[in-house]
């Protein structure tokens, strides 16, 4: 399975290595990666693979929204399908 996860927030020590971090536990692979600052504003969006019968999307959706309570951020995660199908309207 293939996923696009994006983050926006308020810029903060250790984004990228607790993102990280939750995906690696999680057996996700991040295959691409985009990040900017702007103005104090941090934007990551990145895609993300893996097998599924190892890790329910579920499960991802979920540590990610956990993530981003802890931390104040917007984490969105979507079906690369999806996204594609969203990008071509």
């Amino acid at each position: 399975m293939k996923a696009i996860i994006t983050v926006v927030g308020q810029d903060q020590v250790g984004i990228v290595a607790a993102v990280s971090k939750t995906l690696s536990d999680l057996k996700i692979n991040i295959t691409d990666i985009s990040q900017t600052l702007m103005h104090g504003s941090f934007t990551m969006m990145l895609m993300g693979e893996w097998d599924e019968k190892n890790t329910a999307f579920a499960a991802a959706q979920d540590a990610l929204n956990d993530l981003g309570e802890h931390l104040h951020l917007d984490i969105r995660i979507q079906r690369q399908e999806l996204f594609d199908a969203i990008q071509k309207l």
